[in-house]
């Protein structure tokens, strides 16, 4: 039986979030209607993004205007090949990132995504797994191993054991199983947090190969 993932503590309910500017892409013409964008609109502008990057044709870089705030959380790993902003195509700052190993959560991570939520006004928050995770394929191997894990990275297998355990018995890649039921755990237990209730939650993958991005089911 899969050990659940530990409680995570309960937060206050959401403030009233101020109003987000649009990406560069999305900005109206003078005099036109200048509604904040939807989440909607901000996540096809990040596909477009990686699009382009995948494409060989992003428009980075390039200056982002002073005073803007960022338009979509970002929950990303820390492995190098998969900075948000290149993979999304993004000038720097239009992203509010938040980057641990393996997608882990902890306190100051909610904190963080929280204040990029209510305080910043981001519509989107997207949680951005990539194929070929080192946090997930050291879990993994401790899973087989059965060898110590030493220090702070015992949070590390903790967090992630509980998707390699519900995957263990699925025919195909183990490693890849897991990254994908990490990466929908995180969606699904910010979807369900009232401090983020304001923003639409979606989960995505990153190919190792071709840095395209897929969104997960």
């Amino acid at each position: 039986m899969a050990t659940p993932h530990r409680a995570l503590r309960t937060p206050t309910a959401p403030a009233p979030r101020p109003p987000c500017p649009p990406f560069p892409s999305l900005v109206p013409p003078p005099g036109t209607d200048e509604r904040q964008p939807t989440a909607a609109a901000v996540l096809d502008e990040l596909l477009a993004g990686n699009a382009r990057c995948t494409g060989g044709l992003p428009r980075q870089p390039y200056v982002r205007p002073t005073g803007r705030r960022p338009c979509a959380v970002v929950i990303g790993c820390v492995d190098a090949p998969v900075p948000p902003e290149l993979v999304l195509d993004q000038p720097l700052g239009e992203l509010l990132c938040v980057r641990t190993a393996g997608l882990v959560l902890d306190e100051a991570v909610l904190a963080s995504v929280q204040y990029g939520v209510q305080e910043l006004g981001a519509p989107l928050v997207l949680v951005l797994g990539h194929e070929r995770c080192a946090a997930v394929a050291a879990t993994l191997e401790r899973l087989r191993t059965g060898a110590p894990v030493p220090g702070h990275l015992e949070l590390l297998v903790e967090e992630i054991a509980p998707a390699a355990h519900r995957t263990r018995n699925r025919p195909g890649d183990w490693a890849e199983h897991t990254l994908r039921a990490q990466t929908t755990w995180v969606r699904d237990a910010i979807r369900a947090d009232p401090a983020f209730g304001a923003a639409q939650v979606v989960a995505a993958r990153v190919d190792a190969g071709s840095g395209l991005v897929s969104l997960l089911p």
